[in-house]
């Protein structure tokens, strides 16, 4: 994942953040709101780490998978959709029902 979906559904990921550093405080997360550099300060002063290791730290944690409740936001979901624009048929609406996605040829109707 990239820093933009961390900051752009910020409070989603709390619970992701909470666990990779429990020392962390949420009426703190909801202060810094997604800025980068001003979390990374807050976790190496929380932590007593330097900051290039909390760099390195985040930098790690950003290599693994969106959280699901991040994933279920109809933010990120509107987002999906329009990506997937590409794999949907000429004259089709990727915003549209997709039970009628791939409909357009049946037999006997």
């Amino acid at each position: 994942m990239k820093w933009h979906h961390v900051q752009e559904n910020w409070p989603a990921f709390y619970e992701a953040i909470l666990d990779k550093w429990p020392a962390a405080d949420e009426a703190d997360l909801d202060e810094i709101d997604g800025d980068q550099r001003a979390f990374i300060a807050y976790i190496a002063e929380t932590t007593g780490s330097d900051l290039d290791e909390v760099r390195e730290e985040l930098r790690e944690w950003l290599m693994g998978e969106i959280p699901s409740d991040v994933v279920m936001d109809p933010l990120h979901d509107n987002h999906s959709i329009k990506l997937s624009g590409k794999f949907v048929n000429e004259g089709e609406d990727e915003y549209s029902d997709d039970a009628s996605f791939g409909d357009d040829e049946r037999e006997g109707e």
